[in-house]
């Protein structure tokens, strides 16, 4: 340190050896034959040999004489107009639809000369929604670039043996179909994609950060926007005179026309019904006829509808729903069954009732260790949903489980209650069910004059 400073050395002052130099020619070969092993395991093996020092000094010794990796030099990758576009998924944390905790992924890709950006949120990172990104990309853009460059996720690589790389098939259909060239980075090479990472970091400080949306939809919507309005307002790198925008102009003719029609996306997945006339699809159950039931059949999901085939048959359709354990139900499904099966009737009621109102679950079970006949009251609450809702009826319960009462009377006296205090008017009376009134017959009144011989004197003598 005084020589470095520039003064003299103190005579007398003599360098003292550190305990780990005898060791230093032995740490020098091992780290050059293995230069990832550890400090620990490093420290266990120079133990042996009669180190004596202790392991948190040992591993601070280690961090200075560990080899490095030379500094590597890269060279400026430099494309044509219309040539390559840039693919990646990034992740934006989680969005709480109903009770499922989906994840926020978004798609992006850059077209490598103007840079300008696409991007699109998906609830998932699954073949199908990539598929949908290149897809609505194309769109936006009006054609697709030449050569599509990829990290090695399992949407593209499914396996890379040295140069030898198998990628997805449906990818391929999918680059078949649009006649682009879809082409893999190598590994742990992320400069050769630089681009859309250096974007997945510009959206997420200039276009998600503080961020405020209603649902994806909205989500989506904004991000349309700002990718044609504020990201390309950006500066060109390739041309510093132009904005992003105004280069894509340009690389607007040179993009690879785009088929008559876009490629299918739908996710296809075989289910089997079990014994209850529903299907597992994505967290929540679909219905189908009854007639369906024991069978597999096949679903046809996009974005918005879900579709139930037999082979080419339709057997149903419903809306995508995102929350978890929600049921979907045709009413027409639901009928026939209770149709076929009148013994079922009670518990279809309490399910019902129970999806509806949660806090009937607790109410049933108390009045059933009171000994009350629970199908009469699933009845009574039932006939309770449809003219007051299910918002009111799942106050209702509550109130009557606060007060100790777990009867139909309390819920009654508290949907009462509530409707007096809002000055609402009395519920229409629910008509009375189809097979009831089918079974209901016109009395005719007979006439009377039939007995008015009775009053009559009796002329007879006798």
């Amino acid at each position: 340190m005084l020589a470095q400073a520039g003064l003299p050395a103190v005579p007398g002052v003599l360098h003292r050896p550190s305990a780990i130099e005898p060791y230093l020619r032995f740490i020098g070969q091992t780290l050059k034959q293995f230069p990832s092993l550890t400090a620990a395991r490093l420290y266990a093996m120079v133990r042996e040999r009669g180190y004596g020092g202790r392991p948190d000094h040992f591993r601070h010794l280690i961090a200075r004489h560990r080899p490095r990796r030379a500094a590597q030099a890269y060279l400026r990758l430099r494309t044509l107009p219309g040539e390559q576009a840039q693919v990646d998924w990034a992740h934006f944390g989680h969005l709480q639809i109903g009770r499922a905790r989906r994840p926020l992924m978004g798609f992006v890709m850059v077209l490598s000369w103007s840079r300008q950006i696409f991007l699109r949120f998906f609830l998932d990172a699954r073949m199908e929604s990539f598929l949908r990104g290149h897809v609505a990309a194309f769109e936006a853009w009006g054609g697709a670039a030449r050569v599509a460059l990829y990290d090695n996720l399992k949407s593209a690589v499914l396996e890379r043996r040295g140069d030898a790389i198998r990628l997805h098939p449906t990818l391929l259909a999918l680059a078949g179909h649009y006649r682009y060239e879809p082409r893999p980075v190598a590994p742990a090479r992320g400069n050769e994609k630089g681009r859309v990472e250096r974007s997945i970091r510009h959206i997420r400080d200039a276009f998600f950060a503080g961020r405020r949306f209603a649902d994806l939809d909205d989500l989506n919507a904004q991000a349309a926007a700002w990718c044609m309005a504020d990201a390309g307002e950006r500066a060109c790198p390739e041309d510093a005179s132009l904005r992003v925008g105004q280069a894509f102009e340009r690389e607007r003719d040179p993009l690879l026309s785009l088929p008559a029609t876009p490629f299918v996306c739908e996710e296809v997945k075989a289910v089997s019904v079990g014994k209850s006339p529903y299907v597992r699809f994505d967290l929540h159950d679909d219905s189908v006829p009854t007639t369906e039931v024991q069978r597999t059949l096949s679903v046809v999901a996009c974005e918005r509808l879900v579709r139930i085939l037999d082979a080419q048959r339709v057997v149903a359709t419903h809306a995508r729903s995102w929350d978890r354990g929600e049921v979907i139900e045709v009413k027409q499904h639901v009928q026939d069954l209770v149709d076929s099966k009148r013994a079922a009737r009670a518990h279809r009621d309490t399910d019902r009732l129970v999806s509806a109102a949660p806090a009937c679950r607790d109410l049933l079970r108390q009045a059933a260790e009171r000994g009350e006949p629970l199908g009469r009251m699933a009845r009574a609450l039932g006939e309770l949903l449809d003219p007051y809702g299910a918002a009111e009826l799942q106050r209702a319960a509550l109130d009557a489980l606060g007060r100790g009462v777990p009867h139909v009377s309390a819920v009654r006296l508290a949907l009462e209650r509530r409707r007096l205090q809002r000055h609402d008017p009395p519920p229409v009376a629910v008509p009375l069910p189809e097979h009831i009134q089918q079974r209901d017959v016109a009395v005719r009144h007979p006439s009377l004059a039939v007995y008015d011989h009775l009053t009559e004197p009796d002329d007879d003598p006798s």
